[in-house]
């Protein structure tokens, strides 16, 4: 387990389930986290967003999904839950009274009393920052929330959200949820040095670019699926060369490539719990495997090398 903050201990890997009510149904989706959980994970990610893009959705099908799951469960306690707020198409925004009305419409989806980690999904220039962290701060003294994150919030607000909150005295973030991946290395230049210099918890999420970095793609294959678009700009030369070094690795440790870079990930400075998602039961034991991989310095340099000019300022 790893810590993110006192009490709240994690597993090496986050259970992704933006698919859920979305290319998961409520069966497959009970399914997919029943194998998580008795692979080791304690650690689900959602968002009351999630699924809305999905045909007939409105919003806030993952947690509903996940809360008949924990309907009548006895471990809640061993789990731990994050959502977020300011992406629902119902309550978009970081204004005060989006965020009592978004986390009041969380807890009764998801069945419970409290919220673990409470993440402000994405920046709103639109609502004074300090008004945000207000609201945020005050979930927490009022118990529906036991920790704060943020996502998809540049460097420089993030430093500007810690200064505001020392200043004023509020509940300050423990974690932070930036797109990373060995095809995404952009935050190493900024968001990671934060993380560290203020002892902030990294939970990367696209952490395999899409299913990309699953291996199951070649130069010459046609990417198929909901996510292909996503998948496809990835099928460059230098894309090429991170699969065949995530392949080499895999064959050495006898697994498929999505645990090697997986793996990879979670050995990065800063980085608590990839997250990574499963449309399918089968999906979850490569994801699961990661947990118990450890890299040696060569591969992780091969590694590093191999996707090095992806690192961007």
């Amino acid at each position: 387990m790893r810590t993110i903050a006192p009490g709240i201990e994690v597993s090496p890997l986050a259970l992704g389930t933006n698919v859920f009510g979305w290319t998961a149904d409520t069966a497959t989706s009970h399914s997919i986290l029943d194998a998580y959980l008795d692979g080791g994970g304690n650690f689900l990610d959602t968002a009351d967003s999630y699924s809305f893009w999905g045909e007939g959705n409105s919003g806030g099908e993952s947690e509903a999904i996940i809360g008949k799951w924990l309907a009548g469960r006895s471990d809640r306690d061993d789990l731990v839950l994050a959502t977020k707020v300011s992406h629902h198409p119902d309550l978009q925004g970081m204004a005060p009274h989006t965020i009592r009305a978004a986390v009041d419409a969380s807890l009764t989806r998801l069945g419970v009393d409290t919220i673990d980690i409470y993440y402000a999904h994405f920046d709103d220039p639109g609502t004074p920052l300090a008004d945000s962290i207000a609201a945020m701060s005050s979930l927490v003294d009022e118990g529906k929330v036991r920790s704060i994150g943020i996502s998809n919030y540049s460097a420089e607000r993030i430093e500007e959200w810690l200064r505001i909150s020392e200043r004023e005295g509020f509940h300050t973030p423990v974690a932070l949820e930036p797109q990373y991946s060995l095809m995404e290395r952009g935050i190493e230049a900024d968001i990671l040095p934060l993380a560290s210099k203020h002892r902030l918890a990294v939970m990367p999420y696209y952490s395999l670019a899409h299913g990309f970095l699953t291996g199951k793609y070649a130069g010459t294959a046609t990417i198929e699926g909901p996510r292909a678009a996503d998948a496809s700009k990835y099928l460059t030369p230098q894309g090429l060369r991170v699969l065949d070094v995530l392949r080499s690795v895999a064959s050495t440790h006898n697994v498929q490539p999505a645990s090697i870079a997986l793996a990879w990930l979670a050995a990065q400075p800063g980085v608590v719990a990839p997250i990574a998602s499963a449309r399918t039961t089968g999906q979850v034991p490569p994801l699961l495997e990661a947990m118990h991989i450890r890299l040696t310095d060569a591969e992780l340099q091969d590694l590093d090398d191999a996707s090095q000019s992806l690192v961007r300022a």
